[in-house]
């Protein structure tokens, strides 16, 4: 196929390009995160034969530490981490540039946006999608990186069915996201935890309050903090120590832990360019083609308003789009 050829040729020509740091990179499009959102921007950028490279040093992004997912059309079960690896698999074979390192900044110029990658990459860039997701809140705890996806998970919309039949499961946290999660994750497990540091929990919606309330195999505990994970490298996470007030301390042999103590998006680089973000949620506000108020620039994903469902599919859908946004405003500005 002769449009294939010539795609694959820009493609490795731009990919050749990044091995000289020293030299200034021009693209169509710059996207930035190795998630869904990314990975299926830079799909669709390639396809429709756009000069097209993605920076990040996430590989994966929230669906890579997910665990198991069984809700991925196509799919009926598969790791997060091969589900992205295939994402990533369909990119490379399009021969589009994956550069191991995130953005560091972007600016506006005459002709579209300077950026500069951490390593001190520079690329001039007609237009960029933000696929940089959200910061997770996490413990702090020792091994508390290492296990994830091995006992510690961060989504219970993701991970509740593995919990089917398991004897106990944590979740921590006290807002809606935690409430939820107890509830969703009760439908499967034996029985739950719902664990917070305060004397109540932080203002759920009344309607979940009163759901909560009428779980019977959930038991709330307050003034209580995680202070420990136990297990091992091999198995993950086994036992979790808990702190109540006056250092009462008390050990639990445990199936999971869920951390649903929210997420923050990353809004640096927005706040540099003026993007307007979400006065309640912080997010990066689309509109239904994933632009933001800044002319040529996109964002998808989980940094967005664009959904309510932080889920791959709505993430990789809207990388879809903001690349045929991408596509239809270098048209229109060609000149």
């Amino acid at each position: 196929d002769l449009h294939l050829s010539i795609r694959r040729q820009r493609q490795m020509c731009i990919r050749d390009s990044f091995m000289n740091q020293s030299k200034k990179i021009n693209l169509d499009v710059l996207i930035a995160g190795q998630g869904a959102a990314g990975f299926a921007a830079g799909l669709y950028s390639a396809r429709y034969q756009m000069k097209t490279a993605i920076a990040g040093q996430d590989f994966g992004g929230e669906t890579a530490i997910g665990g198991l997912i069984e809700n991925y059309p196509g799919n009926i079960e598969i790791d997060g981490f091969d589900l992205m690896l295939e994402f990533k698999k369909q990119v490379t074979e399009l021969e589009v540039p994956i550069i191991e390192d995130n953005l560091k900044s972007v600016s506006k110029t005459e002709k579209g946006f300077f950026c500069q990658l951490n390593n001190g990459q520079e690329i001039e860039t007609k237009t960029v999608i933000l696929a940089i997701g959200r910061e997770r809140r996490k413990l702090g705890l020792k091994n508390e990186d290492e296990w994830t996806g091995k006992g510690v998970s961060y989504c219970s919309t993701c991970d509740a069915p593995l919990y089917k039949n398991k004897n106990l499961a944590v979740v921590v946290g006290g807002g809606n996201a935690a409430v939820e999660g107890a509830i969703l994750i009760a439908k499967y497990a034996k029985k739950v935890f719902l664990v917070y540091r305060g004397e109540k929990l932080w203002r759920p919606e009344p309607i979940l309050l009163e759901t909560l309330n009428k779980t019977e195999n959930v038991d709330v505990l307050l003034n209580n903090n995680v202070i420990e994970l136990i297990g091992s490298d091999f198995g993950g996470l086994q036992k979790i120590k808990f702190e109540k007030e006056h250092n009462n301390e008390t050990e639990y042999t445990v199936d999971g832990l869920m951390i649903e103590a929210g997420a923050d998006p990353r809004i640096e680089i927005p706040n540099s360019l003026g993007i307007d973000l979400d006065i309640e949620t912080n997010e990066v506000v689309v509109d239904k083609d994933q632009k933001t108020n800044i002319d040529g620039i996109y964002a998808a994903g989980d940094l967005t308003n664009g959904s309510n469902l932080k889920q791959t599919i709505t993430a990789a859908s809207q990388g879809a789009i903001s690349a045929l946004s991408a596509y239809n405003y270098c048209l229109e500005n060609k000149n």
